[in-house]
């Protein structure tokens, strides 16, 4: 097997292509011929054991992978050989196989290129929960939704669900390019955050109530302006800090305009966490992914991969991240699917 392997805990330019172990099946999982994986922020950190969470050494990165199924265990019911999928990893995305368990492993719709797919299991299934679960953002129709990073693949997802749910969508975005593409992907408007402050413009186009959802993966600043053009019992949510800031909440703000702020690691859903929760939350993030597939049918969703690499190429491909120059997601295709590309 070819894969990018973590000997020890390293810079992610430090890692290359080489020959893996084949990854063994345990019980309930599901072998998969890699198509396409996604890189992220998140893949930088966990090579470098600064992530939450560290696997054991050696392993291969990527929490995502698209594929076609050609091995399942006994207790496997859900899939069979053949399928085409798209799984969430514990690791071993970057890969030309990997195994995934079934609880976290999504039929995908013949109409969905592999490549494309890896928006799903990330992007479009956090931007999801975050505005229609009841606890978390929980976006009505008629409400103003502001998405920050509107051109960046949860941005996008964000954009995308915010309208198929009814909402208003101000997205803020850094260039003239990034303003076509979060109007391309339906927001209503789009403010370039660096011609000056966002808080203004947003209460101009709100009429000076603010917006009544928020949903923030930059962080820092960003997050602190937008506690100020927040609607009263408006809902924020911290994605991630891609800007580089944790930020700290000031409480005041919170009671003033009676704000709730609440959080979504959308790992926990699918086993990322000590007590490893996947099997309880199974049910809930098939469904998701259903509801996601069925609005791709729909032509709603329209996933956006702005930079595609072959797996020889992956450190071109997590260098676009790292230099947030990606204008949607970016994949990392291998197998038939890198043939059909011209990877």
């Amino acid at each position: 097997m070819r894969g990018v392997l973590v000997a020890e805990y390293t810079e992610f330019q430090n890692l290359k292509v080489q020959d893996c172990p084949v990854p063994e099946l345990a019980p309930g999982q599901v072998r998969i011929k890699t198509q396409a994986a996604g890189v992220s922020f998140a893949t930088s950190l966990m090579v470098a054991g600064r992530y939450q969470r560290k696997p054991p050494l050696p392993f291969v990165p990527g929490t995502e992978a698209v594929g076609i199924v050609t091995e399942i265990t006994p207790e496997v019911e859900r899939l069979k050989v053949g399928d085409r999928v798209a799984s969430v990893l514990d690791w071993g995305g970057l890969a030309n196989e990997t195994v995934a368990f079934e609880v976290n492993t999504f039929p995908i719709p013949d109409s969905l290129e592999f490549y494309r797919a890896i928006c799903f299991t990330n992007s479009y299934s956090t931007s999801c929960a975050a505005l229609t679960w009841d606890h978390l953002l929980n976006v009505k129709a008629g409400e103003t939704l502001l998405v920050h990073g509107g051109a960046g693949g949860v941005g996008i997802a964000a954009i995308e669900i915010g309208k198929i749910l009814g909402a208003t969508v101000i997205a803020t975005v850094g260039s003239d390019e990034k303003i076509a593409i979060a109007k391309e992907h339906g927001a209503d408007h789009v403010i370039n955050y660096r011609e000056g402050p966002f808080r203004e413009k947003v209460l101009e186009i709100t009429g000076g109530r603010g917006a009544n959802a928020i949903y923030d993966p930059v962080g820092g600043e960003v997050f602190e302006q937008s506690l100020r053009c927040i609607a009263p019992e408006g809902r924020i949510m911290p994605v991630g800090f891609a800007g580089g800031t944790i930020q700290q909440i000031p409480a005041n703000l919170l009671l003033v305009k009676n704000i709730s702020v609440v959080g979504l690691n959308m790992g926990y859903y699918f086993g990322w966490s000590p007590d490893d929760v996947r099997h309880e939350y199974g049910p809930r993030m098939q469904a998701l992914l259903a509801q996601l597939f069925a609005w791709f049918e729909e032509g709603k969703l329209n996933p956006r991969v702005s930079d595609v690499f072959a797996l020889a190429d992956f450190q071109d491909a997590m260098a676009v991240v790292l230099g947030r120059l990606s204008k949607g997601r970016v994949a990392v295709v291998m197998n038939e699917e890198a043939e059909r590309l011209g990877k």
